[in-house]
């Protein structure tokens, strides 16, 4: 607010974009870079790119007044290789500043033809531009590049008074690491694209050591309390009970868990399986070695069908051994709940699966010893934390579904040890997988009513980007198009995620109950939730998901005895789309397709929006710099080992950067 020329109205319109402080500030990195070293000539310009072109403005051409409240003004500029047209819309100011025979830089995109070329709206800059690299930041409502730009100037000034190096010089050396003057220099107006290189690594290196610093400090943390200490204990009743055989990787990840139950330190492992390997049969494993110890289980889903699905599967695995197991969500009435809760915590139940109603003030458990949490991208750590707090330390499992590259897990899950399922249980049906152009809709379609006149169902799946008004309309038109079409025999069923969650459960509850043949649904329906019976799945404009997302929803079906398919649709079938398809259909690994997917998407799309409750990354890419993540890592296991709590004075800046990223005090619990 303070920052000359903010102010307190624009420092309130900056906090959308998460900016508070000056230090906010100049983390607020550049998202692109305008570059002026090297401008093409107007004749060579392409069109319909960015581009940057150098040259004169020749004349100015009298202003258009198109309508109440749109001007037009327009210039023809030159380099004499050839002539554009500058087009201003409604700035008057800026057209106003333009002086005919002066040299400008324009950075825009050239539209119109050979014989008229026009560029709308470029940004202009004097020829004898001091800094010949721009940056371009990400904007809000209110908030302009040329405003950004200047605000970053001057917070640089005060960075200048108040220089601070966090890093000890020997990790810098032994890294080839530039200063943190140079890189924030750099970053914001880098001297060339070489400067920005070194300015961006140097960045990127404090951010990833910063991240695992922070990870491996909880994870000593957990390390540091003895938790809810378990005798080793015979479960081969369970193993004999069970209507299958595990797997070895299942047998192996349930020992990895009695292993650390029985440790001096609380458990705080990830189960990694792909679709259908079976980690619900480990955590029932887990939950009946707690119970055998005078334990609770707590299990967290995401959503009410899944907390559903769980208690029906772990009832099964469990109750024929004398183990109680209780449901809890929110669309209980307020009797069920009370009574279930009383359950809880008199110790009747011995695991309790549920929503987010599990960490409510109102529910208190008996002695929880065990906290297992489902689809961890899905809860924040904090909830993590609150479902914990329910017992004295217990032992934590997380289970995802999403096969991630083991170097990202690492980073991610830095604060758990990792346990993967890779071979799938016997009897579970690989999915045919065949990708097509709209072109062959109606055989589709007709391939679909095969499965369903067996007796099958199916999933119609249409990707939203986001869910705006338009695409909703969308897929509820596209519903209604074939429910009152192709499939106007069968019995029609849409879920989109602006349903209410009962609306959602109903829908899911009909499909699962083979009310409704065939399931129109946008991705909510991707995340775990087990109908035996569909055994075929259509993936519209496949090319606009990932390559794990795709993975994700393919794994809806192929959970039962029949043989399935998957077929995904695209009319955008340029090679990049060719090749990404190729990968799906090719092979059903999960974990090789999302070390596909990483190199080809990188972690945004590859996460969607959340990264699974981390701190938010600025500018590390953690696909694209895996040689900087290996040597933050090592580098942060270093530091560690020899100041466990970065007590000591030259690890302080480090410090105050983990408790800034974290967003809490290090002596916090």
């Amino acid at each position: 607010m303070y920052l000359k020329g903010v102010g307190e109205k624009r420092s309130e319109t900056l906090e959308k974009l998460d900016v508070k402080t000056v230090y906010d500030l100049l983390r607020h990195f550049p998202r692109a870079y305008v570059d002026f070293t090297s401008p093409v000539p107007i004749r060579d310009a392409p069109f319909n790119e960015p581009c940057t072109v150098r040259g004169r403005v020749v004349k100015k051409l009298p202003p258009a007044r198109i309508r109440k409240g749109l001007s037009i003004f327009k210039a023809v500029f030159t380099d004499d290789t050839a002539d554009l047209v500058i087009v201003i819309y409604n700035a008057e100011y800026a057209f106003k500043n333009l002086e005919t025979d002066r040299e400008y830089f324009l950075a825009g995109r050239l539209t119109g033809n050979l014989l008229r070329k026009e560029m709308n709206s470029p940004q202009i800059y004097p020829a004898d531009i001091s800094e010949p690299v721009q940056p371009v930041y990400r904007l809000t409502e209110g908030i302009t590049q040329a405003f950004l730009r200047q605000s970053v100037r001057n917070a640089l000034e005060i960075f200048d008074r108040n220089i601070y190096e966090p890093l000890p010089k020997e990790i810098m050396r032994e890294n080839s690491l530039c200063s943190l003057e140079y890189a924030v220099k750099n970053i914001h107006f880098p001297a060339d694209s070489h400067a920005c290189g070194i300015a961006k690594r140097r960045l990127v290196f404090d951010e990833l050591l910063t991240l695992q610093l922070g990870m491996l400090m909880l994870k000593s943390r957990s390390r540091r309390r003895a938790g809810c200490p378990m005798k080793r204990l015979d479960i081969s009743d369970f193993y004999g009970s069970l209507p299958f055989e595990l797997t070895a990787g299942q047998r192996s990840a349930i020992e990895d868990c009695i292993s650390d139950m029985t440790g001096d330190f609380p458990m705080n492992r990830l189960i990694q399986g792909d679709v259908g390997s079976g980690k619900t049969a480990v955590a029932a494993g887990a939950a009946c070695f707690a119970h055998k110890n005078g334990f609770q289980t707590a299990l967290m889903a995401p959503t009410e069908i899944l907390a559903e699905q769980h208690f029906e599967t772990l009832s099964g695995f469990l109750e024929p051994l004398g183990i109680k197991v209780a449901l809890l969500t929110g669309s209980m009435t307020a009797k069920q709940k009370k009574l279930v809760k009383e359950g809880i915590e008199s110790g009747v139940y011995s695991v309790a699966v549920g929503t987010h109603a599990l960490v409510q003030k109102t529910t208190g458990f008996y002695k929880l010893g065990l906290v297992i949490t489902d689809e961890q991208h899905r809860f924040g750590v904090e909830q993590r934390a609150m479902l914990a707090g329910k017992g004295d330390d217990p032992h934590r499992l997380v289970m995802s579904a999403t096969p991630i590259p083991r170097t990202l897990a690492m980073m991610i899950y830095g604060d758990l040890d990792i346990s993967v399922l890779k071979e799938l249980p016997k009897g579970r049906q690989p999915v045919e997988t065949y990708a097509v152009t709209g072109k062959l809709r109606e055989r589709v379609y007709n391939y679909v009513k095969k499965y369903l006149d067996e007796g099958r169902q199916g999933y119609i799946v249409c990707p939203m980007i986001e869910e705006s008004e338009s695409e909703l309309q969308d897929v509820k038109s596209y519903a209604k198009k074939l429910s009152e079409g192709a499939f106007r025999d069968y019995r029609v069923g849409l879920l989109h995620g602006k349903m209410s969650s009962a609306e959602k459960e109903r829908v899911m509850g009909d499909f699962k109950g083979h009310m409704t043949d065939l399931l129109v649904s946008t991705t909510v329906v991707e995340v775990g939730v087990d109908v035996p019976n569909a055994a075929v799945i259509v993936i519209e404009n496949s090319d606009r998901f990932g390559l794990s997302q795709l993975h994700q929803l393919r794994g809806r079906v192929g959970r039962g005895s029949f043989r399935s398919s998957c077929i995904l649709i695209t009319d955008n079938a340029t090679e990049e789309v060719r090749k990404r398809l190729k990968i799906l259909s090719g092979t059903s690994d999960g974990f090789r397709i999302s070390e596909e997917d990483l190199k080809l998407r990188g972690p945004g799309d590859f996460f969607g929006s959340r990264q699974h409750g981390l701190p938010d990354l600025k500018i590390a890419d953690m696909s694209q710099d895996t040689d900087v993540l290996r040597a933050a890592q090592e580098t942060a296991k270093s530091i560690l080992q020899a100041d466990p709590g970065l007590a000591e004075k030259k690890h302080a800046g480090l410090r105050e950067q983990v408790e800034e990223l974290f967003k809490r005090k290090l002596s916090d619990s």
